[in-house]
């Protein structure tokens, strides 16, 4: 039997998918062969397969804008206590009349993976048999591929995970053996198929959006923000169709597939790092991966009862003591 784990593309929603991730291995105890991911879901994976989940943590409730661009085609402020984000025109002027192809530059976040994704741990991945798989969009080929870091160097492995993460042409455009890499989530936003055809008999899948559409976004107000809504529209249908693939394939080749997905909506700009906010959603991963747990047991055993129906009996019990 061959397990593994899925992380979709998210940005900072990687947060949650570490707190659900958490509670699936340190709670449920649940070991995993393989590693898949794509965007934000690449950049966590290396952690997982080690079982550093304290150290993923860390990183993911202490980045910030700075932590990860190098020219950041974003301004944020705060209106009535809200962060409203637009558009750093000055930002982005200068990177075009610096021949840049971008609105913004995201080399900060190549370092950040080189100080946090060490040679040890890749070479200690290597060495417990993981196989972690990164997924990238090859823009010059016009396909996906899946890169595992049992077929490359570290220093490409490394790159492979910088180029998954890059949501051009908000951040940098990987170049690489005279190809154009960017953001995997451009066709395998959550890759359950390659996880079926890499041997997965049973899969976790994080998935980082609602299951439904749970909301309607606001009316563009300039060119930039049209971009993000038609980048946003054309995401959630590449998602729900690498769904609706990983689950044909699943039922095909008798996989168990277990989908979690977020309950609410986190955010409408996974490009904003916040660190408050991400520490919240690490926690809320946590809280959710642990309610879902409690909701199967019930469903499948209906003679267990969760801690929460336990604290609700014993609650009528008291109750009942003092009215006697």
């Amino acid at each position: 039997m061959k397990k593994a784990l899925v992380i979709s593309g998210g940005g900072s929603k990687g947060a949650f998918a570490g707190g659900v991730a958490q509670y699936l291995m340190k709670k449920e105890n649940r070991t995993y062969d393989l590693f898949l991911g794509t965007s934000t879901g690449s950049l966590m994976v290396s952690h997982l397969a080690l079982g550093m989940l304290d150290e993923l943590k860390d990183l993911y409730t202490n980045v910030n804008q700075e932590t990860i661009f190098s020219n950041n085609p974003f301004n944020i402020k705060k209106v009535a206590g809200e962060k409203i984000v637009s558009i750093n025109h000055f930002n982005t002027l200068w990177n075009f009349l610096n021949g840049r192809k971008t609105f913004g530059e995201s080399k900060n976040l190549r370092s950040l993976i080189k100080e946090k994704i060490t040679k040890e741990m890749y070479e200690q991945i290597l060495k417990v048999d993981k196989e972690i798989v990164v997924t990238v969009s090859n823009l010059t080929a016009n396909q996906i591929e899946y890169k595992s870091n049992k077929e490359c160097t570290y220093e490409d492995f490394c790159d492979w995970i910088w180029g998954s993460c890059n949501y051009v042409p908000f951040m940098s455009l990987l170049e690489k053996n005279k190809q154009q890499y960017a953001d995997g989530g451009f066709g395998s936003l959550v890759p359950i198929r390659e996880a079926i055809l890499r041997g997965a008999t049973e899969i976790d899948a994080i998935i980082l959006e609602t299951e439904v559409n749970a909301m309607n976004r606001l009316p563009a107000k300039n060119p930039f923000s049209l971009l993000f809504d038609v980048f946003n529209f054309m995401l959630t249908h590449v998602e729900r169709h690498n769904i609706t693939i990983g689950k044909l394939a699943a039922n095909n080749k008798d996989v168990k597939l277990n989908l979690y997905y977020t309950p609410t909506v986190l955010t409408t700009n996974s490009l904003v790092f916040d660190e408050k906010k991400m520490s919240k959603w690490w926690k809320s991963g946590y809280k959710y991966a642990k309610s879902k747990q409690e909701e199967l047991m019930s469903e499948f055993r209906p003679d267990v009862l969760t801690d929460k129906e336990i604290d609700e009996g014993l609650d009528d019990v008291e109750n009942l003591e003092i009215k006697k």
